[in-house]
């Protein structure tokens, strides 16, 4: 159950007990695909960077090097050295991706690798097995997702099966966390609330699942084809029917400004590949804006990323050095970078943190949604 200690207008300030430890709302997970951040960080890192939840990805560690051998190492806490709460995944979005690859029917999806071909099924039952061997904090429910724009007949369908499927989730992680053995038999389900842009069966759907004894709810589905206006209309629609003391989280989303915006609608948990995977190339995030590292003007610049910033990179390294070691390819160049954008996403949300408990959110908003979005001058 999350607690809800303030709210100013719609956006919550809150805190979620889990088995691993209590998470502050509003939170930024940190997405570390296979057990660690692309870029080469670890679970100690992220410790540095500010991190509280760690995301893995239940398709990848399924495949390579498979949940059977996490399991017998103990699970992924105990593999990746990570103690704090982590969330995986369904791998309902890898087979969203994998769309030539797959063959979708009422009993799962039937698809292949994409590292060796082998033929793979899963379904809600499957999914459930492999996130109880990964043991994580927070198991994903099994869904459907569909691309942006759809049939609306057929985003129906959907919805239908991935309520039908979150129904079988739920029965086969009662049977899994009630076996001796089990890694984390205190592991939780998070639904996910479907429906493409069609703002009736969102919330149709949320409406639905909502009635359902989960321990948070998701709103997935986005980021995939839609505008970002589009997504805002969504969360606005389907916010008010999503019970208010369990975690909304908003998947796969998003830049700095979907963030703010998203908290202002009332949500408490994101995730992204963004700031890792801008990162790599020499795209970072300031309190001034946007910054390509790669442009000329930074051969020569001996400040740090961002004066006020108090990351290991910042407080070690100029922009010219990491401008170097990204265009020369050396792995500590695109490390320095992703350490920064993790630890300035971090730092975002404890900043929005601070400014719900100190009731002054609505000014921090209106100053930084425009700001963060655009090219940084300096």
């Amino acid at each position: 159950m999350l607690t809800v200690l303030k709210k100013e207008n719609r956006a919550r300030r809150g805190r979620f007990v889990t088995p691993h430890g209590t998470v502050e709302t509003p939170v930024f997970m940190n997405v570390a695909t296979c057990g660690a951040i692309k870029g080469g960080l670890d679970a100690w890192d992220l410790r540095e960077v500010g991190c509280q939840v760690m995301l893995s990805n239940t398709y990848h560690l399924h495949i390579r090097p498979g949940d059977s051998l996490i399991r017998d190492m103990g699970g992924l806490h105990a593999f990746t050295g990570w103690k704090g709460p982590i969330l995986t995944d369904s791998g309902g979005f890898q087979v969203f991706s994998l769309a030539q690859l797959r063959r979708i029917r009422e009993e799962g999806v039937h698809f292949a690798s994409h590292v060796d071909g082998r033929r793979i099924f899963m379904g809600p039952e499957e999914s459930m097995q492999i996130q109880s061997n990964l043991g994580s904090t927070i198991a994903m429910a099994f869904d459907e997702c569909v691309e942006n724009p759809a049939r609306y007949s057929y985003a129906k369908e959907a919805c239908d099966r991935t309520y039908r499927w979150l129904v079988r989730c739920m029965d086969e992680m009662g049977r899994l966390n009630s076996l001796p053995g089990t890694i984390n038999p205190k592991q939780m389900l998070f639904g996910i609330n479907q429906g493409c842009t069609f703002l009736d069966l969102r919330v149709e759907h949320m409406q639905r699942i909502a009635q359902l004894p989960l321990d948070g709810f998701a709103i997935g589905g986005l980021a995939v084809g839609e505008t970002a206006e589009e997504m805002y209309q969504i969360i606005d629609a389907v916010e008010p029917w999503m019970p208010v003391d369990k975690p909304r989280y908003l998947m796969g989303v998003g830049t700095p400004q979907n963030i703010l915006e998203a908290v202002h609608l009332g949500v408490d948990f994101f995730d992204c590949v963004m700031p890792s995977r801008n990162a790599r190339h020499g795209n970072v995030f300031t309190w001034h804006g946007k910054m390509n590292l790669m442009n000329e003007k930074y051969a020569r610049d001996p400040r740090p990323i961002d004066a006020g910033c108090g990351c290991p990179a910042c407080r070690h390294h100029h922009r010219s050095y990491i401008r170097h070691l990204i265009k020369a390819k050396e792995a500590v160049g695109m490390m320095l970078a992703v350490t920064h954008n993790l630890y300035f996403y971090n730092e975002l949300m404890q900043k929005i943190r601070d400014a719900l408990d100190g009731g002054y959110f609505e000014s921090f908003y209106q100053k930084y949604r425009i700001l963060l979005a655009e090219r940084s001058q300096d």
